[in-house]
């Protein structure tokens, strides 16, 4: 059974002025100039919404909707609102 850390809470994606600069041209540097919002900090990383997969309802681990691998054994789980305004976050261990 995989182990899912999150706080549960919702959170506001972030808009690109609120990303550091170096941030933006280091890590995101693949985006075109409107790099508005559906950033997301999680545990120090830079996110993007665009860089998650969506899960099929019927393979979905607890209802997240979208998911982001980044090793072997964990992934970065993301659940977005009805409006798109607020996501919530976790870490998955397999």
């Amino acid at each position: 059974m995989p182990d899912i850390t999150t706080d549960n809470k919702w959170k506001p994606f972030k808009y690109g002025y609120e990303v550091p600069e170096k941030v933006l041209k280091e890590d995101f540097d693949w985006m075109d100039d409107e790099k508005t919002d559906g950033f997301i900090n999680y545990r120090k990383c830079w996110y993007h919404i665009s860089e998650f997969m969506v899960v099929p309802k019927e393979k979905s681990v607890d209802g997240w909707q979208a998911i982001s691998p980044d090793s072997v054994f964990s992934a970065v789980l993301l659940q977005v609102s009805n409006d798109g305004e607020e996501y919530k976050i976790g870490t998955l261990i397999y």
